[in-house]
Protein backbone atom coordinates (compact mmCIF):
# COMPACT_ATOMS: atom_id res chain seq x y z
CA UNK A 1 0.00 0.00 0.00
CA UNK A 2 1.06 3.29 -0.88
CA UNK A 3 0.21 6.43 1.85
CA UNK A 4 0.55 9.70 0.15
CA UNK A 5 1.75 12.00 2.56
CA UNK A 6 -0.56 15.31 3.45
CA UNK A 7 1.30 18.51 2.39
CA UNK A 8 1.12 21.15 5.01
CA UNK A 9 -0.06 24.00 3.40
CA UNK A 10 1.70 26.81 4.81
CA UNK A 11 -0.97 30.01 6.20
CA UNK A 12 -0.71 32.87 4.16
CA UNK A 13 -1.21 36.30 5.66
CA UNK A 14 -2.96 38.88 4.42
CA UNK A 15 -1.51 42.51 4.81
CA UNK A 16 -4.49 44.28 2.95
CA UNK A 17 -6.70 44.69 5.46
CA UNK A 18 -4.36 45.37 7.96
CA UNK A 19 -3.35 48.31 5.97
CA UNK A 20 -6.80 49.60 5.18
CA UNK A 21 -7.76 49.68 9.04
CA UNK A 22 -4.50 51.16 9.66
CA UNK A 23 -5.48 54.17 7.00
CA UNK A 24 -8.82 54.35 8.56
CA UNK A 25 -7.34 54.68 11.95
CA UNK A 26 -4.33 57.49 10.92
CA UNK A 27 -7.34 59.54 8.73
CA UNK A 28 -9.17 59.82 12.30
CA UNK A 29 -6.24 60.69 14.27
CA UNK A 30 -5.48 63.73 11.83
CA UNK A 31 -9.13 64.89 11.33
CA UNK A 32 -9.66 64.74 15.38
CA UNK A 33 -6.64 66.15 15.92
CA UNK A 34 -6.64 70.25 17.70
CA UNK A 35 -4.03 72.60 16.25
CA UNK A 36 -3.21 75.61 18.84
CA UNK A 37 -2.43 78.67 18.36
CA UNK A 38 1.26 79.75 19.29
CA UNK A 39 1.72 83.76 20.05
CA UNK A 40 4.87 84.87 21.25
CA UNK A 41 4.38 85.56 25.11
CA UNK A 42 3.62 82.08 26.88
CA UNK A 43 0.31 82.65 28.49
CA UNK A 44 -2.38 79.97 30.45
CA UNK A 45 -5.42 81.28 29.79
CA UNK A 46 -8.55 80.84 32.05
CA UNK A 47 -11.29 78.54 31.39
CA UNK A 48 -14.62 79.15 30.38
CA UNK A 49 -17.68 77.43 28.52
CA UNK A 50 -18.75 79.16 25.53
CA UNK A 51 -19.07 78.22 21.66
CA UNK A 52 -16.69 78.82 19.17
CA UNK A 53 -17.36 81.94 16.72
CA UNK A 54 -18.10 80.78 13.40
CA UNK A 55 -16.95 83.30 11.69
CA UNK A 56 -13.92 85.40 11.76
CA UNK A 57 -13.68 89.01 10.33
CA UNK A 58 -10.89 91.64 10.35
CA UNK A 59 -9.41 90.27 14.04
CA UNK A 60 -6.75 91.67 16.06
CA UNK A 61 -5.23 89.93 18.56
CA UNK A 62 -3.59 90.96 22.14
CA UNK A 63 -1.44 88.90 24.37
CA UNK A 64 -1.29 89.38 27.88
CA UNK A 65 1.80 87.88 29.70
CA UNK A 66 1.31 87.29 33.18
CA UNK A 67 4.36 89.93 33.92
CA UNK A 68 2.37 92.77 32.19
CA UNK A 69 4.12 92.77 28.31
CA UNK A 70 1.91 93.09 25.85
CA UNK A 71 1.72 91.45 22.04
CA UNK A 72 -0.23 92.81 19.29
CA UNK A 73 -0.75 90.17 16.64
CA UNK A 74 2.46 88.12 17.49
CA UNK A 75 4.64 91.49 18.04
CA UNK A 76 5.35 92.50 21.37
CA UNK A 77 4.86 95.85 22.54
CA UNK A 78 8.23 98.05 23.66
CA UNK A 79 6.26 99.78 26.31
CA UNK A 80 3.59 98.80 28.72
CA UNK A 81 1.68 102.62 28.33
CA UNK A 82 -1.76 102.86 27.10
CA UNK A 83 -0.85 105.31 24.70
CA UNK A 84 1.79 102.49 23.20
CA UNK A 85 -0.65 100.01 22.80
CA UNK A 86 -3.61 102.28 21.52
CA UNK A 87 -0.74 103.39 18.60
CA UNK A 88 -0.29 99.70 18.25
CA UNK A 89 -4.04 98.67 17.75
CA UNK A 90 -4.64 101.30 15.43
CA UNK A 91 -1.60 100.37 13.01
CA UNK A 92 -2.82 96.20 13.06
CA UNK A 93 -6.45 97.56 12.54
CA UNK A 94 -5.63 99.29 9.47
CA UNK A 95 -8.61 101.97 9.78
CA UNK A 96 -11.37 98.70 9.59
CA UNK A 97 -14.47 99.75 12.04
CA UNK A 98 -15.22 96.13 11.97
CA UNK A 99 -11.95 94.99 13.70
CA UNK A 100 -12.51 92.20 16.17
CA UNK A 101 -9.95 92.78 19.15
CA UNK A 102 -9.39 89.29 20.68
CA UNK A 103 -8.00 89.74 23.83
CA UNK A 104 -5.67 86.61 25.17
CA UNK A 105 -4.70 87.79 28.79
CA UNK A 106 -2.51 85.04 31.16
CA UNK A 107 -4.79 83.46 33.84
CA UNK A 108 -2.44 85.06 36.58
CA UNK A 109 -2.24 88.56 34.34
CA UNK A 110 -2.98 91.91 36.57
CA UNK A 111 -6.48 92.96 36.44
CA UNK A 112 -5.15 96.62 35.41
CA UNK A 113 -3.34 95.34 32.11
CA UNK A 114 -6.48 93.73 30.98
CA UNK A 115 -7.84 96.94 31.59
CA UNK A 116 -5.25 98.95 29.74
CA UNK A 117 -5.88 97.13 26.93
CA UNK A 118 -9.83 98.06 26.39
CA UNK A 119 -8.53 101.46 27.59
CA UNK A 120 -6.61 101.36 24.52
CA UNK A 121 -8.89 99.88 22.32
CA UNK A 122 -11.52 102.53 23.03
CA UNK A 123 -9.17 105.25 22.54
CA UNK A 124 -7.90 103.50 19.08
CA UNK A 125 -11.65 103.15 17.98
CA UNK A 126 -12.19 99.48 18.31
CA UNK A 127 -15.07 98.94 20.13
CA UNK A 128 -15.81 95.22 19.25
CA UNK A 129 -14.01 93.25 21.94
CA UNK A 130 -13.80 89.44 22.72
CA UNK A 131 -11.64 87.52 25.21
CA UNK A 132 -9.81 84.06 24.54
CA UNK A 133 -10.11 81.20 26.53
CA UNK A 134 -9.42 77.94 26.73
CA UNK A 135 -12.09 75.02 27.92
CA UNK A 136 -11.66 72.76 30.95
CA UNK A 137 -9.50 70.16 28.72
CA UNK A 138 -7.45 72.82 27.85
CA UNK A 139 -7.89 73.61 24.11
CA UNK A 140 -7.88 77.47 23.00
CA UNK A 141 -11.49 78.80 21.83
Amino acid sequence: MKFSRRRIEEPDINLIPFIDVLLVVLIFLMLSTTYSRFTELQINLPAADAEKLRERPGEVIVAVAADGRYSVNRKAVDGRSVELLAAELSAAASGRADTVVIISADAMAAHQAVVNVLDAARRAGLMRLTFAAQTAGGAAR
